[in-house]
């Protein structure tokens, strides 16, 4: 039997590696208790902000925990903790609450910062690997992320414990978003250039062809001479409009491929008879969201705007939406 070949190893590794990891969150999950709820308590009742810390890889998990927080309703930010005993704990108020993560819960840096926060009256949640450590018992609040061991196979790198830490931030943040009853709209307001915020900040009236933009011919029009404005307008449709200048049906190509199917020359037909009658429609302060739904639900590529009056606004298709980045 050949021995096993690298790939085969790497696969078995990294299947440990995920067990390891697995096992670790499950284990903190049973743990989670009182001091969780407080944790959460205290950070709603505080005025101020949240300032989460550390170094090494810690302090990367606590970047990852503030930014996380700042865009979930929790506004928050991430302070070095050896630059903050060199000027930046004065970014430290007395109404704010600081987490601060080590692993050990011995670290130098942040022992020097605790009792300066509490001193000001700031509050402060440690996330230790480590009940009894120092930092542990100088918190307010301690949160247990501790591991049996590191995925690592010399149980030295943090690896099991750094994935604890930040689930652990996760579900602080998300804790906190639902007890603030944050919402779609709210995150999209703190990602207004990401594609969830063009979905929900972005309008109909944003992304539309106003009136003037879209191509119409009356109810007594032929197919030949409605052809000429489908081509024109460059939105594979023209809306057909009744006496009244109301909304009587659009013609599209779809339309004219059936039309001539079934009837042959249609160059001198009423457009009237070979129109789709009652055009799905949309209101321009609707999402532009909403309107991407309705043409993919209707299987149709254009759409109508109508304002409050049922009288034609505008129109979009799903080549307007797409150059949007709506879709």
């Amino acid at each position: 039997m050949s021995p096993p070949s690298p790939t085969d190893d790497a696969l078995a590794v990294a299947r440990r590696v995920l067990d390891i990891e697995a096992r670790a969150l499950d284990a903190l999950s049973g743990r989670l208790g009182d001091a969780f709820t407080q944790a959460v308590r205290l950070i709603l009742d505080s005025p101020g902000r949240v300032i989460v810390s550390g170094l090494g890889k810690s302090g990367h998990v606590a970047r990852k925990i503030a930014a996380t927080m700042a865009s979930t309703g929790t506004p928050a930010y991430f302070v070095h903790a050896a630059e903050a005993l060199h000027g930046d704990l004065g970014m430290i108020h007395r109404d704010d609450v600081l987490i601060a993560l080590s692993n050990s819960g011995e670290t130098a840096e942040l022992l020097a910062i605790v009792p300066l926060v509490r001193r000001q009256g700031g509050r402060t949640v440690a996330m230790t690997g480590r009940p009894g450590s120092t930092l542990a018992t100088l918190a307010d609040v301690h949160l247990d992320a501790g591991v049996e061991k590191e995925a690592c196979s010399l149980n030295l790198a943090p690896t099991a414990s750094t994935t604890c830490a930040l689930a652990l931030g996760d579900a602080l943040a998300v804790a906190l978003l639902d007890a603030r009853g944050f919402r779609e709209d709210d995150f999209a307001r703190s990602h207004p250039g990401g594609a969830l915020g063009r979905r929900l900040l972005t309008h109909v009236r944003d992304v539309m062809r106003p009136r003037d933009s879209v191509p119409t011919v009356t109810a007594g029009t032929t197919v030949s001479e409605a052809l000429l404005q489908v081509t024109r307008g460059g939105m594979g449709m023209t809306v057909v409009l009744a006496g009244d200048g109301t909304v009587a049906g659009v013609f599209t190509d779809g339309d004219l491929r059936r039309a001539i199917d079934r009837l042959g020359d249609v160059r001198t037909v009423p457009v009237t008879d070979v129109m789709s009658r009652h055009p799905r429609s949309i209101a321009a302060g609707r999402l532009a969201a909403e309107a991407a739904e309705v043409m993919e639900t209707n299987r149709i590529s254009q759409l109508l705007v109508l304002d409050e009056d049922g009288a034609l606004a505008g129109a979009l298709t799903m080549h307007d939406l797409m150059q949007a980045k709506v879709i």
